[in-house]
This record gives C-alpha cells, structure tokens and sequence, in this order.
C-alpha cells in the first residue's frame, strides 16, 4: 500500500497555511493521502496576524478562524518554536519529506537611502510594529518622547503607525495589547503625526476601509490639505480603472474640504512630499525635508526643486518589509525574494531546484493583501503535485512521522504544537476576562512556552 505523500512548510502564516489547505483539497489527499508538517520559528502560529496586524483591527485578526479550522485537520502537525535552519536544516527535511515548501514570508524594513536614516529617532515601522504586537524578539520598551512625529509612507502599515501613535492607550486597552505595550502608549507624547506621500491622492496604497477607520476615533483630528488634492490624465484613467483609488481619492477629497474640529492630536496626511533628509542636531532627529513633487501626466511625479523643512523630533518609515534570504536556497537580492518559476524554487543554473518549493511573500515580496497569498498557494501546490505525479520528486530516508519527533528529541528543540496552541490561546483569553478583554497577549517567549506545555 503506497505511503502518504509527506510535505514540510517552513513558515505557518497565512502563505503556508494556505499551502497546507490546497494540499487537503487535492485529489491525491484522498489516495494515498498528505501528511504536513508545518514549522513555525515562533512558538504560535499565524504570523502576519498575530505579529503584523495592528491590535485595533480585530476583524482582520478574524481570518484566524479559517485558519483554525485547517489546522485541525488529523493531516496536518504543528512544530511551532522551531527554527529554520538553526534547530533543522534544508538537508533535513529532506530526510524526512518528500517536498519543502518555504513560506517564511517578510519581517525587516526596507531601506529608504536618505541622509539621516540613521539618525536616533528614525525608526522602521516593522520593528514599531512587532513592538506594539507583543513580539518576543523585540525590546519590552519603545521611545515615545516626540511630540512631533512623520511617518513615511502612504499604505496600510503607514496608517496602521500613525493611528497607533495618535490614539491613547485607553482607547487601545480594550484589544489584546500586552501590560508592557500599555504602560508605553500611555507615555507617549505624540500630538501631531505628519504622515507623507511622495505621489497624490489617486497613487495611495491605503485600503479605503483603513483609511476611512483613521476618523473614527475620538481623538484623532484627520487633516488634508486642500492644496494636495490633484490629479493629471493618468491619475484619472487610475480612478476610473480602480474603484478601491476612486474611493480613497473621494475620502480625502472630502476630509480636504471639511472645517478642521477640536479632537486634540492632529493627524495630517501630505501628499506630494518627497523626503529628501532626516535633519539631525547631536546625532538625533530634528526635523524631516521634503521636496515638492509634481504629477507628469502620467500618474507620476517628479521633483520641484522646492524644499520644506517639517519640525520633527521622530521619524518612521512605512516603505516597505523586506524578506530575509533563506539559507541553501537561491536569493534575488534586488527583489528580496526566492527566484521561483510557478512557485518551483529555481537555482542559477535554471534548473528547478528539486522538491523546493516557495510561496507567499517570500515568493512574490510583500505586497497585496492577506487572502491575496491564497491564490500563490494554489499555483505552487498544483506544480508541486504535478511533480508528484510525473515522479520527478525525491525519495526521503526516514518518511515515517515519528522520525521527526525523534530528531527534534534528539536535538533537545523544545517544541509546540496545535494542542499546545489551544492551551497558549486560553491562558490568554483567562488574562483578559477579570478586565472584560478578549485577550491579553503573552509575550516572553518562555512565557508562551509554558503555557503551551511545552
């Protein structure tokens, strides 16, 4: 009787949850059957969601019940505080797998070349981020000293740090905010968050649902510049193309005509600003320079030559994440992806690099939504599966599952699983009860590790 098709994912986000569903909903996980195991370098899964979606925005932390519901599949097994290639490496998997899919997806800023980057107070918004979302690999505390702060960048994460920034910690003790995140918000100092945008309105990546969320609080004053609302030919061919920038461009043009209110921290959002420095006095910020720019006619801009300086004491840039490279697999430094041909992992010789597989933003960089990963899934499962099917995949030494439990053992990895995700998420939901909270987020490491049992 033919074994089951056995398949590791390194990376158990959406992307490799994803991965793990098209392989269930196969015809060969009927005959002869799939047998994954998903491992996750952080003790929990869900990646993204639980370390890159702002707090406030728990419907898009909902996506986690679909999650769930895959990985409660018998099919599929969870090696969560497992890192890749510290505690297992690409050779071994292959011992024990006949495919590796690599999901890892993007976690680091990408630079923005400016003078100044450096400066104390530039900060990159993912470390921000994985500060406000309780990560464990983050420092517990976060400087929150500017009254003035400039946040670069005009998609989601530019929003979801200036709204961040311009909220109270009252306002966000309701989510599943950790103590230590709470006691920093309500330090923070920020009354004005000056949020820039090299191009205009119509060339935003904002989500018009992230953005309209921005005046809903009612501490949070949101400005537009009547002067910022412009469009030339290829800005209106945009509108008229793509109803998510239609309704963007519809939203600011009316907060840029409306009479500015009294909610006490103002929340600007500049357009056609190109940050040009970061302006430094003894080695820390002082102030941002931007150049004006100028739609071409085209929907992009260029520089004016006329400069403005902003008084700023602090400076995130919302630019862009950046995957790391993966060790023993090809790396395409310009793009900071894995080169890939329908999700088969390619090497410099062109050839595929055999039962390698990638997906995710690991795959295609960091962009698009979450459920957008779905579709990369899909594509890198069905060449995966045709592979199997020609027999062009390899033969491990050891398929059997046990095998891996017994080299993680023989490591001394301590590891967590699904069931131990079930007792991680009901020790936290019990932190948040006595306060009427869904959660409370745990946040050490060790922390996690004991509540998972592990």
């Amino acid at each position: 009787m033919p074994r089951p098709l056995r398949v590791a994912i390194v990376g158990a986000g959406p992307a490799g949850i994803y991965a793990a569903d098209a392989l269930l909903k196969s015809g060969v996980a009927a005959e002869p059957g799939v047998s994954i195991d998903l491992f996750e370098r952080m003790p929990a899964p869900f990646g993204l969601i639980r370390y890159g979606v702002a707090p406030d925005h728990p419907r898009i932390k909902g996506i986690v019940t679909a999650l769930h519901q895959v990985l409660d599949k018998p099919q599929i097994r969870l090696f969560g505080n497992v890192d890749y290639p510290g505690d297992i490496t690409l050779d071994d998997l292959r011992a024990f797998y006949d495919a590796v899919i690599f999901s890892t997806g993007a976690t680091a800023d990408r630079a923005l070349p400016i003078p100044g980057i450096d400066l104390d107070g530039s900060y990159g918004a993912a470390d921000f981020v994985s500060w406000y979302d309780g990560h464990p690999d983050v420092p517990r505390t976060w400087p929150l000293q500017a009254e003035k702060v400039a946040v670069l960048g005009v998609g989601n994460v530019a929003l979801d740090v200036a709204r961040i920034l311009a909220k109270t910690a009252d306002e966000l003790l309701p989510t599943e905010i950790p103590p230590n995140v709470y006691e920093g918000l309500k330090a923070n100092k920020a009354l004005e968050i000056h949020v820039f945008g090299r191009r205009g309105p119509a060339q935003a990546k904002f989500s018009p649902m992230e953005l309209r969320e921005l005046d809903h609080s009612p501490n949070i004053e949101v400005i537009v510049d009547p002067e910022d609302i412009d469009y030339d030919e290829g800005s209106i061919a945009t509108r008229r193309g793509n109803k998510q920038a239609d309704m963007v461009a519809k939203t600011l043009e009316n907060w840029a005509i409306r009479d500015a209110g009294d909610r006490p921290h103002k929340l600007f959002l500049h357009f056609f600003e190109s940050p040009a420095e970061i302006l430094g006095e003894d080695g820390r910020v002082a102030g941002l320079r931007t150049e004006r720019t100028e739609l071409d006619g085209t929907g992009n801009v260029k520089g004016t030559g006329t400069f403005k300086d902003w008084d700023v004491t602090a400076v995130y840039r919302a630019v862009g994440y950046l995957s790391d490279p993966l060790p023993k697999l090809p790396w395409d430094d310009e793009t900071g992806t894995v080169p890939d041909q329908g999700g088969r992992i390619i090497g410099e010789s062109g050839e595929h690099v055999q039962s390698t597989y990638v997906t995710g933003w690991i795959r295609r960089g960091p962009v698009g939504l979450i459920g957008h990963t779905k579709g990369d899934a899909n594509e890198t499962v069905a060449n995966l599966l045709e592979d199997y099917a020609a027999g062009r995949l390899h033969t491990p030494a050891s398929p059997g599952p046990e095998a891996v439990d017994a080299f993680l053992a023989e490591r001394n990895v301590r590891f967590t699983t699904w069931e131990g995700w079930y007792r991680l998420d009901a020790a936290e939901k019990a932190l948040g009860e006595p306060q009427g909270r869904e959660r409370v987020k745990i946040v050490e490491r060790e922390d996690m590790l004991r509540a998972s049992g592990s």
